[in-house]
């Protein structure tokens, strides 16, 4: 089946009322074991990679793994390049076989982010690959980009649509009050905002922050229009705590088949909870299959 735009994949999610999870991989076997929950689920996936893992990885046996193992497992898979400022990784991305990159230039002024969200379209468009902007801040811990909670900014409805009106971007990642990382109490997500955004800008929305989200606010925001859900912390906690927990258990047991296992089994697990929890279960069309 081979790595897919993220773009025909979020639309139908919009249209028809259910979410898109995009699961940060950080490393190869995480890259399967997204994969394998999501075919099990017979569900479309988003595989994510931050700026740091590919600088670890490298794009291009990022892009080959990623297609090797799609093509093995028979679902729809999008490859994403999430929060990147530099336009050169994103040329690097989008040359090595990513179908989605966000530039993320939340940082700067309207109109700035606009000239380097353009800049990016220019490149992006004519290759049919994704293109995810950000309005407002989103506060946490991304890789090397920190946004303190007094800095953290939410979405202007009206300058979400003129962003999308000057970019043509077909992807948008509004604030709307949720942070990178787990939280240390319930996020204050503004719906009232989510609402007014979707009403004036006809495309898919994303959420970051979406790990620890309580569940019922996930499917609230899904069913406001944000089409695209982020998943990281939680995913890669899930794998390393079973990792740990069997060395606490089994501290001479060093081989990795039997420590990877439980790895995979916990990710597995983790993955098919968060898929379910958008409503993407059984949404294969046959256009895929």
């Amino acid at each position: 089946m081979g790595i897919v735009s993220t773009t025909p994949m979020l639309k139908r999610a919009k249209a028809n009322k259910h979410g898109v999870v995009a699961f940060n991989v950080h490393s190869f076997d995480s890259i399967f074991w997204v994969l394998e929950a999501a075919a099990d689920l017979r569900s479309p996936v988003i595989l994510q990679t931050t700026v740091g893992t590919v600088k670890a990885l490298g794009a291009k046996n990022i892009v080959e793994v990623a297609r090797v193992a799609s093509e093995h497992f028979q679902v729809p898979t999008g490859l994403h390049l999430d929060h990147c400022t530099d336009y050169q990784v994103i040329k690097e991305a989008i040359r090595a076989g990513y179908s989605s990159v966000m530039i993320d230039a939340s940082m700067y002024p309207f109109e700035e982010n606009v000239a380097r969200t353009n800049e990016v379209m220019a490149l992006a468009q004519s290759l049919e690959v994704n293109v995810e902007a950000e309005l407002g801040k989103v506060g946490g811990v991304e890789e090397d980009i920190v946004v303190a909670e007094e800095d953290a900014k939410k979405a202007v409805p009206e300058e979400c649509k003129r962003f999308v009106e000057l970019t043509g971007v077909p992807t948008l990642a509004p604030a709307i009050g949720t942070a990178h990382g787990i939280y240390k109490g319930k996020p204050n997500i503004d719906f009232k905002r989510i609402a007014r955004i979707a009403e004036l800008v006809d495309v898919p929305l994303v959420l970051h922050g979406g790990s620890a989200v309580p569940d019922e606010d996930i499917r609230r925001c899904v069913s406001l229009g944000m089409a695209k859900v982020n998943v990281s912390t939680e995913l890669k906690n899930a794998y390393s705590a079973a990792i740990r927990e069997h060395f606490a258990s089994h501290p001479n047991s060093l081989d990795p088949r039997a420590y990877l296992q439980k790895a995979r089994e916990a990710a597995i697990e983790m993955a098919k909870a968060k898929i379910r929890l958008v409503g993407s279960e059984n949404t294969v069309v046959p256009a895929f299959a």
